[in-house]
């Protein structure tokens, strides 16, 4: 009688082509989370930029009126801050919004706030 002990060929090659495909989704996964990361660092160190420059703001107070001057880059994010002065149903107020951009400006992140006298 013969024993049939251990796997086949055909089994370990199954095995393998299954694990291949297997690994082969995480790698392809592992890419996509990286990226989503760096995304994320960038989208975070914007709107710190944007925030860090409102509170500058805030702390100058109402006239505000040359802040629009003040266009910065740095490390790579262009940051433009821009004054709007209140219409005729908000008067005495100052709309703040400071704008960062980054990769050319295909991307970008802006926050606001109302400065008033």
């Amino acid at each position: 009688m013969i024993k049939n002990e251990g796997f086949t060929l055909i089994e370990v090659v199954v095995t393998l082509l299954i694990l291949t495909v297997g690994l082969l989704g995480m790698a392809a996964l592992t890419v996509s989370v990286i990226q989503g990361n760096a995304q994320s660092n960038k989208i975070t160190t914007a709107t710190t930029l944007a925030q860090d420059k409102l509170e500058e703001m805030k702390t100058i107070g109402y006239p505000v009126a040359d802040a629009d001057k003040d266009n910065e880059t740095i490390d790579g994010f262009e940051r433009k801050p821009q004054v709007v002065a209140g219409d005729d149903d908000h008067p005495g107020t100052n709309t703040v919004t400071v704008t960062v951009s980054w990769d050319s400006n295909s991307h970008s992140v802006a926050l606001s706030t109302i400065i008033s006298e």
